[in-house]
């Protein structure tokens, strides 16, 4: 009971005990976490970072800039946020030319977009840059959302975030040369719609984002009795695959 309530002290197991039956004196119990070596409850630690990740997926937003180069080797950033739960992702914004009051700008057009779903949020998760200033965050805590800042050299406290721009990199970045500005954002733009709608997510049963449930059907069929076609999407580097019409 101790480890799987961390807040309940040894006043308050022989409680629950006695609940169950089994009255067990105060000292007993404190002697027995004690000895099993369980801190007491004030100074008994929380949930571990990736326990408290799962707990929370639902109601976690997480951002971070993503930095691609193009062929003139100029410097553009990405603005990206990911929803935890549905693993949806948003374009916030792309420039050669961060600052605060662009980030800031990025926050109230992302806050707008996600419309009535902000209101199921809780959390923003977001690393130290001073990009993102305190207008930057005060859209999202006027919207009930609590600021969690990463610590120094930790990309594992927002490695959902990390991932996703992993994956932005492998199977997009590192196979396109990037012309400008204008056509880095339509590129994204288009992977945006196949990551959202097609791409299937390990950690969602292999559904996309934006797809509740998927279609079911009996494996004999991919034996000639159904053709399946494949799409080549976003300037033909990723192929998806549909049931002929």
């Amino acid at each position: 009971m101790a480890r799987e309530n961390p807040t309940w002290g040894h006043r308050r197991i022989p409680g629950e005990l006695a609940r169950l039956g089994y009255h067990i004196a105060v000292s007993t119990v404190w002697e027995i976490p004690h000895t099993a070596g369980i801190d007491p409850a004030p100074r008994r630690a929380g949930p571990a970072w990736r326990q408290f990740l799962t707990a929370q997926a639902h109601a976690i937003l997480a951002c971070d800039f993503l930095v691609v180069e193009t062929i003139m080797l100029k410097r553009l950033y990405v603005l990206i946020f990911i929803e935890h739960g549905t693993r949806r992702l948003h374009l916030a914004g792309v420039t050669a030319h961060p600052a605060g009051a662009w980030t800031a700008q990025q926050a109230r057009n992302l806050a707008m977009d996600l419309g009535d779903r902000i209101t199921r949020l809780r959390f923003l998760i977001h690393d130290r840059d001073p990009l993102l200033t305190s207008a930057f965050r005060e859209v999202f805590t006027a919207e009930g959302l609590q600021i969690i800042t990463t610590l120094p050299r930790t990309p594992r406290m927002n490695a959902i975030c990390e991932r996703v721009i992993g994956t932005l990199r492998r199977e997009l970045l590192e196979r396109i040369l990037i012309l400008n500005e204008r056509h880095l954002a339509r590129v994204l733009q288009k992977y945006l719609i196949h990551y959202n709608r097609h791409r299937p997510h390990q950690s969602r049963q292999q559904r996309p984002p934006a797809i509740a449930a998927q279609p079911a059907h009996d494996v004999t069929d991919l034996h000639g009795q159904r053709i399946v076609r494949r799409q080549p999407v976003v300037a033909g580097m990723i192929n998806e695959y549909h049931h002929a019409a």
